[in-house]
């Protein structure tokens, strides 16, 4: 089978590996019947998943190093291991430290193995799609709990929450270390037959270098870039983190109502990924990030007057937000690889990912925060979200213009 074909086929197994490791994001659904287990607080049950968040990047970085070197396959298959046998070990839960050190640690540090693989080996083989690829593998681990939290529910009653955990963690393991069969490394400068990438611009930023992490750490293109990407996901996270709550305590709707909002939230996180990928392809990276700062900043105005009963433009607002928000996950990858080569894409990107990890750190405890501060009021919290997305605006147009004047000495030397 010729690579043009042989691509498509590791997209799809990307995909479906990374709808498998999403499922880690079903965490709540496991969380109430473990905390009864374990007779503790719902805050320190929540160290597990937070610890899952915190070691992704570590791994995607150094898995990255790995399959730059040697391909992304065995990585793969490792985190196979790492993250199915995390989860299957937590089936065998009596105490916290064993909850941190199976679905926290193992499970987090495997997540990371698998997604900085699957993500940075797809915009390798599509550098004539690259949003569009990019999107579609990120949505794969978006749209993970929405098929993993009403299988677990549902196993969880009826065969108990340990159980459940091992079932789904074999299951998981032998997926994806199957699939990881199907992965196969893309050649170093792969091109389509026929196509020939597009002359640099300052809104696309495909620049044809080619640059190592240490390198990419010493441009000052990276922090401008860091700071975008921490923005992004800061507000997005800041408010996806409370949405229940929000729902619940002002617009008065029920717990149920609120899991409903929660999951089209979900929905437009996924479809967001896809979408501004696809835009970015056709019109532009930083373009579609300007259009997705202002859509942020609107919505978060537009949170400051909802009020009891506002049900259908409380879940506008947020599925924009959650639009947005997928979009950053879904672009920042292929912005990496345009901006800094795709050469070195697993590393450059797992260290370019951190800033999610600060955002998921800062961000929803900005917004309890705030909340508890205001006596229950999260209006400041959404201002905050808003001025940090106008920042955004400012930071993306500053790339711009750099990218603009970069071009023109590059043609007045040529």
């Amino acid at each position: 089978m010729d690579l043009a074909k042989k691509r498509w086929y590791v997209l799809i197994a990307s995909v479906v590996i990374n709808l498998c490791i999403g499922s880690g994001y079903a965490w709540s659904v496991f969380a109430g019947p473990l905390i009864k287990i374990l007779g503790c607080t719902a805050a320190a049950a929540a160290v597990a998943f937070s610890l899952t968040n915190m070691l992704g990047p570590v791994t995607m970085i150094t898995g990255g190093w790995v399959q730059d070197k040697f391909g992304p396959k065995w990585v793969i298959f490792a985190g196979a291991f790492m993250f199915g046998g995390g989860m299957y070990l937590a089936g065998s839960t009596d105490s916290l430290s064993w909850l941190y050190m199976t679905y926290g640690i193992m499970g987090g540090l495997g997540m990371g193995m698998v997604y900085g693989c699957t993500i940075a080996n797809t915009v390798k083989f599509f550098p004539d799609r690259r949003g569009l690829v990019a999107g579609l593998a990120t949505a794969g681990y978006g749209f993970g709990p929405v098929i993993a939290a009403p299988l677990a529910q549902s196993l969880i009653a009826s065969y108990g929450v340990l159980a459940t955990l091992k079932i789904m963690g074999i299951g998981y393991l032998i997926i994806i270390a199957a699939l990881s069969m199907l992965i196969t490394a893309a050649p170093v400068g792969y091109k389509p037959e026929g196509w020939n990438p597009p002359a640099p611009t300052a809104s696309s930023t495909v620049t044809g270098a080619e640059k190592n992490w240490s390198q990419m750490l010493s441009d000052p293109m990276f922090y401008l870039l860091f700071s975008m990407l921490v923005i992004g996901a800061f507000s997005g996270l800041m408010i996806i983190s409370q949405a229940s709550p929000i729902a619940q305590e002002i617009v008065k709707v029920t717990a149920a109502q609120a899991a409903m909002a929660v999951s089209y939230l979900a929905l437009s996180n996924t479809f967001g990924r896809i979408f501004w990928g696809s835009i970015s392809d056709k019109f532009g990276r930083f373009p579609a990030l300007i259009a997705m700062y202002i859509l942020a900043a609107v919505a978060a105005y537009g949170l400051t007057t909802i009020s009891a009963g506002a049900f259908t433009p409380f879940v506008v607002i947020v599925m924009v937000i959650g639009l947005c928000f997928g979009g950053f996950m879904g672009i920042f990858p292929a912005l990496t690889a345009d901006t800094f080569g795709a050469k070195n894409n697993g590393v450059n990107y797992g260290i370019m990912f951190c800033a999610f990890a600060v955002a998921g750190w800062f961000g929803p405890r900005t917004a309890a925060t705030v909340k508890a501060a205001n006596n229950g009021d999260y209006t400041q919290a959404f201002v905050i979200a808003g001025i940090l997305s106008v920042i955004g605006i400012a930071l993306t147009l500053i790339v711009v213009a750099k990218n603009k004047k970069a071009q023109a000495a590059k043609n007045i030397a040529g």
